[in-house]
């Protein structure tokens, strides 16, 4: 069984930094996708970054050139760098990954629990 370990969320200061990590855990033959989204209290989760095997990597216009996804593929995890953060950064954290577990398989969506990111002086 697949899961997704998230952790590296909690308190900072505005304009300060904070790491993501998603680790997995069980076997997997392939990662597709890993993706990081939020969500505040009382709106609906959205997409923060996505970074797919061979293809283009994506930003939320929010985050764009203070956040960076990255990948360690040995590690089967995806990390966050989140700088310049600001208070309406402030969310639950979530990742997910796209992975097929066999090779003739279909691909599998797993999420993880979330991590509390809050931005607050």
């Amino acid at each position: 069984q697949v899961q997704l370990v998230e952790s590296g969320g909690g308190l900072v200061q505005p304009g300060g930094s904070l790491r993501l990590s998603c680790a997995s855990t069980g076997s997997i033959f392939r990662i597709i996708t890993m993706a990081w989204y939020r969500q505040s209290p009382g709106q609906q989760r959205d997409m923060v970054a996505i970074l797919s095997d061979g293809g283009p990597t994506r930003y939320a216009d929010s985050v764009k050139g203070r956040f960076t996804i990255s990948r360690d593929n040995a590690k089967h995890t995806v990390y966050l760098q989140m700088n310049s953060l600001k208070p309406e950064d402030t969310a639950v954290y979530y990742c997910y990954f796209d992975v097929k577990l066999r090779q003739l398989s279909p691909a599998v969506r797993y999420w993880g629990q979330g991590t509390q990111v809050t931005v607050s002086s």
